[in-house]
């Protein structure tokens, strides 16, 4: 029932998926949903946000386990574009399409939703930290993540393809590798292509070609 809600909620939303929906697409017996969840719709629902987040965080924590916070990114954007190829454009996350519809009627489901949100930025925010960030940018950058692949789910899936995921993983793949990179040239400032070469002391070469130590060549050889 969670798996046939998850898939209703992400292509008909929250308010245009009823019980009789569900009850039709997990081929489950009428009123078995009331026997499992007897606060109905609402409690199905935050069942769902629960399911979803643990999937989306498990999915991230596993990308986020090189420690390469770009490729992690890379990661989480090629599986939504993929997601979304594979649906038609049709179906987005459940966690949008809950929170955006329930407000009214269930304000609880909102709050839920926000710990969902919250524990995918604490696993970017945390790799990212992992590389160097400081834990207020990570913390920043993270929810720019999630806020921006999800508003870019929804622009693909109004112009059914994936250029928006395209242009939102590439603005923040840029951002990722700034923030890494200020915090590298920070600890290592003589480090890059552009860094001063530091000159070696050379030795000063004699005319019958023995190397002279530069400290005694004042006095000659002695």
């Amino acid at each position: 029932m969670i798996r046939s809600a998850i898939e209703l909620f992400r292509e008909h939303g929250y308010s245009g998926t009823g019980l009789r929906e569900i009850n039709a697409h997990s081929g489950v017996a009428r009123g078995a949903i009331y026997h499992h969840f007897p606060g109905g719709k609402a409690e199905l629902a935050e069942e769902v946000l629960v399911a979803t987040g643990q999937m989306v965080k498990q999915g991230l924590a596993m990308l986020a386990s090189s420690g390469d916070a770009v490729a992690m990114l890379d990661g989480f954007v090629a599986a939504w574009k993929q997601n979304l190829a594979a649906t038609g454009y049709r179906a987005g996350c459940s966690v949008v399409a809950i929170v955006a519809e329930s407000r009214r009627d269930a304000p609880q489901l909102a709050r839920t939703a926000a710990r969902v949100f919250a524990s995918w930025n604490t696993v970017i925010a945390g790799v990212l930290a992992r590389q160097g960030v400081k834990r207020a940018e990570a913390r920043r950058l993270a929810t720019l993540t999630v806020s921006s692949i999800e508003g870019g789910v929804i622009l693909c899936r109004a112009a059914g393809e994936a250029r928006a995921l395209d242009e939102v993983g590439s603005a923040l793949r840029s951002m990722y590798r700034a923030a890494i990179e200020s915090v590298q040239g920070s600890r290592n400032p003589i480090a890059g292509p552009h860094a001063a070469k530091v000159p070696r002391r050379a030795s000063r070469t004699q005319s019958n070609g023995t190397t002279m130590n530069p400290k005694t060549a004042k006095g000659g050889t002695r």
